[in-house]
């Protein structure tokens, strides 16, 4: 999502036309979030620009708003492809119940939520309508094909965490599609582009360094924002990307590797000019402990922990014990 085409809709409406939503600005509805969907397709976006007026305008600009704001929101859609069902009340004994309405009329309904729970729309929903709206905060949604009738679609309006792999290992390959799977923005570095292949990184940014090392790395740059994964292959560029790491001052650095090979490279990154307490910032082994071994079985490891990184930084702690006891754990 971006600024300006937010911006667009709101002129568009404003002036009483229908807007033109593209599936670049709501991949939500793009072919690959909606291949094996039966009830939704790209086509959809249509559908919801023709139901779109100028009593919409609030919603976008409230959208607008957060992504100036930096806010974690998002902008959601109700889907309907059965009126009738979406509307009749199907709860079961187990499903909570949220009245003898269901959605609040069969009509598609674009809405804004925000982590606070704060969701605008243009016309009025129903208990349960406010129930799978507010889920979308969960990142897309959880609960979007709970009941008949209708689905649910969302689009965040803040940016993804940028994750740094540097080596195109089979680790890499592993990380990079379960990274990009669950909402962050993946780059790999390597210099052979036997490993730093398309067919290995379909949905990263690859970056191709010259020659046969890692010298090339430094003409990059990390936001501090960003995260960074040290997965060279057989380790032999490891205290390059330690040391690119800690001087771009990246918000989590991670680095694979046993007891004895982490002493070797903290030997040759401290002789780089790293503090003892830079290195020690460095999570080694990257990864959260369960047993993992095989390069699937470690990405899935590195993929919990970026997670949990990315869940600490944006909640706060009373926020977190919140989402805990909800769980009951």
């Amino acid at each position: 999502m971006n600024k300006e085409a937010l911006q667009s809709v709101i002129a568009a409406l404003r002036e009483g036309r229908t807007p033109s939503l593209s599936v670049e600005d709501f991949p939500c509805f793009s072919h690959e979030a909606t291949e094996g969907n039966q009830h939704v397709d790209p086509t959809y976006l249509d559908v919801v620009a023709k139901s779109l007026t100028a009593d919409d305008a609030p919603t976008f600009e409230r959208a607008l708003r957060a992504m100036e704001e930096g806010d974690l929101a998002w902008l959601g859609f109700k889907i309907v492809y059965d009126a009738d069902a979406a509307q009749r009340n199907t709860d079961n004994e187990v499903t909570k119940k949220y009245g003898d309405e269901g959605s609040a009329d069969g009509e598609p309904l674009v809405f804004f939520c925000n982590d606070a729970k704060e969701c605008i729309a243009s016309r009025p929903y129903s208990p349960r309508d406010f129930f799978q709206m507010k889920d979308v905060t969960r990142g897309p949604s959880m609960h979007n094909e709970q009941f008949e009738g209708l689905t649910w679609r969302s689009v965040a309006l803040f940016d993804q965490v940028h994750v740094w792999l540097l080596g195109a290992s089979d680790v890499a390959s592993e990380l990079s599609a379960l990274a990009t799977h669950v909402g962050f923005k993946v780059t790999v570095v390597d210099y052979d582009p036997a490993y730093i292949s398309e067919e290995r990184f379909p949905d990263a940014a690859r970056i191709e360094l010259p020659g046969d090392n890692f010298d090339g790395l430094d003409e990059y740059h990390a936001a501090p924002a960003d995260y960074v994964c040290v997965l060279t292959r057989g380790h032999m560029f490891d205290p390059e990307s330690c040391v690119w790491a800690v001087r771009h001052n990246v918000h989590y650095v991670g680095m694979m590797g046993c007891k004895g090979k982490n002493t070797t490279v903290h030997d040759l990154v401290t002789s780089r000019g790293v503090t003892e307490e830079q290195w020690e910032s460095i999570k080694r082994p990257i990864g959260l402990k369960f047993g993992a071994k095989t390069p699937a079985e470690l990405a899935i490891a590195i993929v919990a922990e970026l997670i949990d990184v990315r869940y600490k930084e944006r909640y706060s702690d009373e926020a977190r014990e919140r989402h805990e006891q909800s769980l009951g754990r």
